[in-house]
């Protein structure tokens, strides 16, 4: 909900900065071609970083936001607390890509190791992972670029870049992605077979 000119959020789903000031910018409402569904549109200007967030609610007053663009990036709660945490931190982290990037490998290794994979190394784990057919080639490729780049970092390779925003968000999708595969959509074939 609107606070007065301020979007209240927990961070930016742009920048990840924490309490963002958000500023109101425009707003607008807009009906269906029946003259119908009445709903007000408005968008907010992260004061850190520049970007725009879009919300749409019921024209009603104090009505609750029930959209927003980009929504907040949060972590499914199927995943297992402690890869969460590592990816929610990541998350959190963007600003600092080179953290961002150490905590989503952290977070790929926790999945792993959850999902019974616990001897060796990061690299042996993911080989594993995909010998087992617990992730796809696919999947296993992009999960060693993850732990390569960490590595970089975790090492301090004079030799390899500092990631960038970009480099971190990718990261960060992976680890999403991998969630998704090994714990969101099991949980919701397991709800529907139920149901």
């Amino acid at each position: 909900m609107r606070n007065g000119n301020q979007l209240p959020l927990e961070r930016c789903p742009h920048c990840s900065v924490s309490k963002p000031v958000m500023v109101y910018q425009w707003s607008n409402t807009s009906k269906d071609h029946a003259d119908q569904n009445p709903r007000a549109w408005t968008i907010y200007r992260c004061y850190s970083c520049g970007s725009m967030v879009m919300t749409v609610a019921p024209v009603t007053q104090n009505a609750e936001i029930s959209q927003m663009w980009p929504s907040p990036q949060t972590v499914a709660e199927a995943v297992p607390i402690r890869a969460r945490e590592f990816l929610s931190q990541a998350i959190a982290s963007i600003h600092a890509p080179a953290g961002a990037v150490m905590l989503t490998a952290s977070a790929v290794d926790a999945m792993l190791k959850d999902k019974g994979l616990k001897d060796g190394s990061l690299n042996s784990r993911i080989d594993q992972a995909a010998s087992a057919h617990l992730i796809t080639a696919e999947m296993a490729a992009w999960a060693h670029e993850i732990r390569l780049d960490a590595n970089d970092q975790r090492h301090a390779d004079e030799e390899a870049g500092l990631p960038s925003t970009a480099d971190a968000m990718k990261a960060i999708d992976f680890a999403n992605a991998l969630a998704q595969f090994l714990y969101v959509l099991p949980a919701r074939v397991e709800r529907g077979r139920k149901s």
